[in-house]
Protein backbone atom coordinates (compact mmCIF):
# COMPACT_ATOMS: atom_id res chain seq x y z
CA UNK A 1 0.00 0.00 0.00
CA UNK A 2 2.77 2.43 0.96
CA UNK A 3 4.65 1.80 -2.25
CA UNK A 4 1.58 2.61 -4.36
CA UNK A 5 1.17 5.86 -2.48
CA UNK A 6 4.76 6.87 -3.23
CA UNK A 7 4.35 6.03 -6.88
CA UNK A 8 1.32 8.34 -7.07
CA UNK A 9 3.49 11.01 -5.48
CA UNK A 10 5.83 10.97 -8.44
CA UNK A 11 2.93 11.38 -10.84
CA UNK A 12 1.44 14.23 -8.79
CA UNK A 13 4.76 16.02 -8.55
CA UNK A 14 5.42 15.85 -12.27
CA UNK A 15 1.86 16.61 -13.37
CA UNK A 16 1.51 19.46 -10.88
CA UNK A 17 4.63 21.05 -12.27
CA UNK A 18 3.82 20.48 -15.93
CA UNK A 19 0.26 21.78 -15.52
CA UNK A 20 1.53 25.20 -14.56
CA UNK A 21 4.83 25.65 -16.35
CA UNK A 22 6.29 24.41 -19.60
CA UNK A 23 9.75 23.35 -18.42
CA UNK A 24 11.29 23.68 -21.84
CA UNK A 25 10.67 27.39 -22.10
CA UNK A 26 12.93 28.59 -19.32
CA UNK A 27 16.21 27.60 -20.93
CA UNK A 28 16.00 30.38 -23.50
CA UNK A 29 13.67 33.31 -23.10
CA UNK A 30 14.59 35.02 -26.34
CA UNK A 31 11.89 34.53 -28.97
CA UNK A 32 9.74 32.45 -26.61
CA UNK A 33 5.98 32.72 -26.68
CA UNK A 34 3.90 33.12 -23.51
CA UNK A 35 2.70 29.77 -22.23
CA UNK A 36 -0.77 28.99 -20.97
CA UNK A 37 -0.54 29.29 -17.19
CA UNK A 38 -2.76 30.24 -14.29
CA UNK A 39 -1.14 33.48 -13.19
CA UNK A 40 -2.23 34.07 -9.61
CA UNK A 41 -0.41 37.28 -8.74
CA UNK A 42 2.68 39.45 -8.98
CA UNK A 43 4.69 39.83 -5.79
CA UNK A 44 7.72 41.90 -4.70
CA UNK A 45 10.97 40.06 -5.32
CA UNK A 46 12.04 40.60 -1.71
CA UNK A 47 8.96 38.65 -0.57
CA UNK A 48 10.27 35.51 -2.28
CA UNK A 49 12.72 33.11 -0.61
CA UNK A 50 14.49 30.05 -2.05
CA UNK A 51 13.70 26.51 -1.01
CA UNK A 52 16.30 25.53 1.66
CA UNK A 53 16.07 21.91 0.46
CA UNK A 54 16.74 22.83 -3.17
CA UNK A 55 18.80 19.88 -4.49
CA UNK A 56 20.61 22.09 -6.99
CA UNK A 57 23.64 23.95 -5.68
CA UNK A 58 25.55 24.95 -8.83
CA UNK A 59 24.24 27.84 -10.94
CA UNK A 60 26.34 28.77 -13.97
CA UNK A 61 27.09 32.50 -13.74
CA UNK A 62 27.32 33.12 -17.49
CA UNK A 63 24.00 31.31 -18.11
CA UNK A 64 22.37 33.33 -15.33
CA UNK A 65 23.68 36.54 -16.89
CA UNK A 66 22.21 35.58 -20.28
CA UNK A 67 18.85 34.90 -18.62
CA UNK A 68 19.08 38.19 -16.71
CA UNK A 69 19.71 40.09 -19.96
CA UNK A 70 16.68 38.42 -21.53
CA UNK A 71 14.51 39.22 -18.50
CA UNK A 72 15.70 42.82 -18.54
CA UNK A 73 14.61 43.12 -22.19
CA UNK A 74 11.45 40.98 -22.33
CA UNK A 75 10.46 40.46 -18.71
CA UNK A 76 9.72 37.12 -17.03
CA UNK A 77 7.66 35.06 -19.46
CA UNK A 78 7.22 32.07 -17.14
CA UNK A 79 5.89 32.69 -13.63
CA UNK A 80 7.56 30.98 -10.69
CA UNK A 81 5.66 28.27 -8.83
CA UNK A 82 5.60 29.15 -5.13
CA UNK A 83 3.91 28.23 -1.89
CA UNK A 84 3.40 30.20 1.30
CA UNK A 85 6.63 30.04 3.32
CA UNK A 86 5.97 27.64 6.24
CA UNK A 87 8.16 29.81 8.50
CA UNK A 88 6.77 33.19 7.50
CA UNK A 89 3.23 33.57 6.18
CA UNK A 90 4.07 36.96 4.64
CA UNK A 91 6.63 35.44 2.28
CA UNK A 92 6.57 32.91 -0.56
CA UNK A 93 8.91 29.93 -0.93
CA UNK A 94 10.07 28.89 -4.39
CA UNK A 95 8.87 25.48 -5.53
CA UNK A 96 10.12 25.79 -9.12
CA UNK A 97 11.98 28.58 -10.89
CA UNK A 98 14.94 29.54 -8.69
CA UNK A 99 17.05 30.33 -11.77
CA UNK A 100 14.50 32.92 -12.87
CA UNK A 101 14.45 34.40 -9.37
CA UNK A 102 18.25 34.68 -9.26
CA UNK A 103 18.39 36.13 -12.77
CA UNK A 104 15.61 38.60 -11.94
CA UNK A 105 17.67 39.87 -9.03
CA UNK A 106 20.61 40.41 -11.37
CA UNK A 107 18.29 42.25 -13.77
CA UNK A 108 17.06 44.41 -10.86
CA UNK A 109 13.44 43.40 -11.38
CA UNK A 110 11.24 44.54 -8.50
CA UNK A 111 8.17 42.33 -8.97
CA UNK A 112 7.83 38.74 -10.15
CA UNK A 113 4.82 36.84 -11.53
CA UNK A 114 4.05 33.74 -9.50
CA UNK A 115 1.64 30.83 -9.43
CA UNK A 116 0.66 30.06 -5.84
CA UNK A 117 0.09 26.40 -5.01
CA UNK A 118 -0.56 24.43 -1.85
CA UNK A 119 2.20 21.82 -1.59
CA UNK A 120 3.49 20.01 1.48
CA UNK A 121 7.21 19.55 2.20
CA UNK A 122 7.37 16.15 0.52
CA UNK A 123 5.73 17.40 -2.69
CA UNK A 124 7.99 20.47 -2.78
CA UNK A 125 11.12 18.35 -2.59
CA UNK A 126 9.86 15.92 -5.21
CA UNK A 127 8.91 18.67 -7.65
CA UNK A 128 12.22 20.46 -7.11
CA UNK A 129 14.13 17.27 -7.90
CA UNK A 130 12.02 16.48 -10.96
CA UNK A 131 12.33 20.03 -12.28
CA UNK A 132 16.10 19.91 -11.93
CA UNK A 133 16.41 16.50 -13.57
CA UNK A 134 14.42 17.77 -16.56
CA UNK A 135 16.97 20.54 -17.13
CA UNK A 136 19.31 19.91 -20.05
CA UNK A 137 22.17 21.79 -18.34
CA UNK A 138 22.23 19.77 -15.14
CA UNK A 139 25.68 18.28 -14.49
CA UNK A 140 25.93 14.46 -14.15
CA UNK A 141 26.52 14.51 -10.40
CA UNK A 142 23.48 16.72 -9.73
CA UNK A 143 21.32 14.51 -11.94
CA UNK A 144 22.53 11.34 -10.21
CA UNK A 145 21.92 12.88 -6.79
CA UNK A 146 18.42 13.79 -7.93
CA UNK A 147 17.69 10.17 -8.83
CA UNK A 148 19.09 9.02 -5.49
CA UNK A 149 16.90 11.48 -3.61
CA UNK A 150 13.79 10.29 -5.44
CA UNK A 151 14.65 6.71 -4.50
CA UNK A 152 15.56 7.40 -0.88
CA UNK A 153 12.83 9.93 -0.07
CA UNK A 154 9.95 8.36 -1.97
CA UNK A 155 10.94 4.74 -2.59
CA UNK A 156 10.75 5.06 -6.39
CA UNK A 157 12.44 2.31 -8.38
CA UNK A 158 14.67 2.96 -11.37
CA UNK A 159 11.93 1.59 -13.61
CA UNK A 160 9.38 4.06 -12.20
CA UNK A 161 11.80 6.95 -12.62
CA UNK A 162 12.63 5.96 -16.18
CA UNK A 163 8.96 5.79 -17.15
CA UNK A 164 7.93 9.04 -15.46
CA UNK A 165 10.92 11.11 -16.59
CA UNK A 166 11.29 9.79 -20.12
CA UNK A 167 14.75 8.37 -19.44
CA UNK A 168 16.07 4.88 -20.07
CA UNK A 169 16.70 2.68 -17.05
CA UNK A 170 20.31 2.18 -18.18
CA UNK A 171 20.81 5.97 -18.28
CA UNK A 172 19.61 6.28 -14.68
CA UNK A 173 21.61 3.26 -13.49
CA UNK A 174 24.82 4.42 -15.19
CA UNK A 175 24.57 7.89 -13.68
CA UNK A 176 23.85 6.56 -10.20
CA UNK A 177 26.94 4.35 -10.40
CA UNK A 178 28.99 7.54 -10.55
CA UNK A 179 28.02 8.22 -6.93
CA UNK A 180 30.20 5.29 -5.84
CA UNK A 181 33.26 7.40 -6.75
CA UNK A 182 35.09 9.34 -3.99
CA UNK A 183 34.04 12.92 -3.29
CA UNK A 184 37.22 14.33 -4.80
CA UNK A 185 36.50 12.68 -8.15
CA UNK A 186 32.87 13.81 -8.06
CA UNK A 187 34.07 17.37 -7.38
CA UNK A 188 36.27 17.30 -10.50
CA UNK A 189 33.35 15.90 -12.48
CA UNK A 190 31.05 18.70 -11.29
CA UNK A 191 33.64 21.31 -12.16
CA UNK A 192 34.15 19.88 -15.64
CA UNK A 193 37.78 18.83 -15.07
CA UNK A 194 36.62 15.28 -15.84
CA UNK A 195 33.99 14.23 -18.34
CA UNK A 196 31.32 11.65 -17.63
CA UNK A 197 33.26 9.25 -19.88
CA UNK A 198 36.35 9.66 -17.71
CA UNK A 199 34.30 9.13 -14.55
CA UNK A 200 32.72 5.93 -15.86
CA UNK A 201 36.15 4.55 -16.66
CA UNK A 202 37.31 5.26 -13.09
CA UNK A 203 34.45 3.50 -11.29
CA UNK A 204 36.27 0.18 -10.96
CA UNK A 205 39.72 1.67 -10.25
CA UNK A 206 41.49 0.62 -7.06
CA UNK A 207 42.63 4.21 -6.45
CA UNK A 208 40.28 6.42 -8.49
CA UNK A 209 41.51 9.67 -6.90
CA UNK A 210 45.16 9.20 -7.90
CA UNK A 211 44.18 7.95 -11.32
CA UNK A 212 41.79 10.88 -11.86
CA UNK A 213 44.50 13.35 -10.86
CA UNK A 214 46.85 11.73 -13.36
CA UNK A 215 44.17 11.96 -16.07
CA UNK A 216 43.64 15.67 -15.37
CA UNK A 217 47.35 16.53 -15.11
CA UNK A 218 48.20 14.77 -18.36
CA UNK A 219 45.04 15.78 -20.21
CA UNK A 220 44.23 12.18 -21.12
CA UNK A 221 41.29 11.38 -23.35
CA UNK A 222 38.59 8.91 -22.33
CA UNK A 223 40.14 6.19 -24.48
CA UNK A 224 43.56 6.82 -22.96
CA UNK A 225 41.99 6.64 -19.50
CA UNK A 226 40.34 3.33 -20.35
CA UNK A 227 43.65 2.01 -21.66
CA UNK A 228 45.35 3.10 -18.45
CA UNK A 229 42.70 1.25 -16.46
CA UNK A 230 43.32 -1.93 -18.41
CA UNK A 231 46.97 -1.82 -17.47
CA UNK A 232 45.91 -2.35 -13.88
CA UNK A 233 48.06 0.49 -12.50
CA UNK A 234 48.52 4.24 -12.76
CA UNK A 235 51.05 5.73 -15.16
CA UNK A 236 54.61 5.52 -13.87
CA UNK A 237 53.99 2.58 -11.55
CA UNK A 238 55.61 -0.77 -12.22
CA UNK A 239 54.45 -4.16 -11.06
CA UNK A 240 56.65 -5.66 -8.34
CA UNK A 241 55.13 -9.09 -8.59
CA UNK A 242 53.51 -11.33 -11.14
CA UNK A 243 50.69 -9.62 -13.00
CA UNK A 244 47.30 -9.99 -11.36
CA UNK A 245 44.10 -9.83 -13.32
CA UNK A 246 42.03 -6.76 -12.50
CA UNK A 247 38.95 -8.92 -12.04
CA UNK A 248 38.19 -12.62 -12.38
CA UNK A 249 34.49 -12.10 -11.83
CA UNK A 250 31.97 -12.90 -14.48
CA UNK A 251 30.05 -10.10 -16.16
CA UNK A 252 26.81 -10.91 -14.30
CA UNK A 253 28.49 -10.54 -10.91
CA UNK A 254 30.12 -7.26 -11.88
CA UNK A 255 26.78 -5.92 -13.18
CA UNK A 256 25.04 -7.01 -9.98
CA UNK A 257 27.67 -5.22 -7.88
CA UNK A 258 27.13 -2.02 -9.85
CA UNK A 259 23.34 -2.21 -9.62
CA UNK A 260 23.40 -2.71 -5.83
CA UNK A 261 26.01 0.03 -5.45
CA UNK A 262 23.91 2.42 -7.53
CA UNK A 263 20.84 1.79 -5.38
CA UNK A 264 22.69 2.08 -2.07
CA UNK A 265 25.04 4.87 -3.11
CA UNK A 266 27.90 2.87 -1.55
CA UNK A 267 30.65 0.61 -2.91
CA UNK A 268 29.57 -3.04 -3.01
CA UNK A 269 31.77 -6.11 -3.51
CA UNK A 270 30.46 -9.63 -4.15
CA UNK A 271 32.91 -12.49 -3.55
CA UNK A 272 32.12 -16.10 -4.47
CA UNK A 273 33.97 -18.90 -2.69
CA UNK A 274 35.70 -21.21 -5.12
CA UNK A 275 34.14 -24.61 -5.61
CA UNK A 276 30.80 -23.71 -4.09
CA UNK A 277 27.77 -21.45 -4.24
CA UNK A 278 28.43 -19.53 -1.05
CA UNK A 279 30.17 -16.18 -0.71
CA UNK A 280 29.87 -12.76 0.87
CA UNK A 281 28.65 -9.27 0.05
CA UNK A 282 30.72 -6.36 1.38
CA UNK A 283 29.33 -2.83 1.63
CA UNK A 284 31.79 0.03 2.21
CA UNK A 285 30.49 3.15 3.95
CA UNK A 286 32.32 6.50 4.19
CA UNK A 287 30.96 7.72 7.52
CA UNK A 288 28.50 6.97 10.32
CA UNK A 289 25.72 8.74 8.42
CA UNK A 290 26.01 6.20 5.59
CA UNK A 291 26.17 3.37 8.12
CA UNK A 292 22.98 4.64 9.77
CA UNK A 293 21.27 4.83 6.37
CA UNK A 294 22.35 1.27 5.53
CA UNK A 295 21.08 -0.02 8.88
CA UNK A 296 17.78 1.80 8.39
CA UNK A 297 17.25 0.16 5.01
CA UNK A 298 18.15 -3.31 6.26
CA UNK A 299 15.85 -3.03 9.26
CA UNK A 300 12.99 -1.79 7.09
CA UNK A 301 13.23 -4.78 4.76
Amino acid sequence: MAQKKEKRGLGRGLSALMADVDLGAETSQAGAQPVSTRLDRTVPIEAIVPNPDQPRRDFDKSALQELADSIREKGIIQPLIVRTDPKDGSRFQIVAGERRWRAAQMAQVHEIPVVLRDFNDTEVLEIAIIENIQRADLNPVEEALGYRQLQEKFGHTQEQLAQALGKSRSHIANLMRLLTLPDAVLKWLREGALSIGHARALITAEDPVSLAKSVIDKGLSVRETEALMKQGSAAGQKATAAPVKASTKDADTVALEKDIAANLGMKVTITHRQGGESGKVTVDYKDFAELDELCRRLIAM
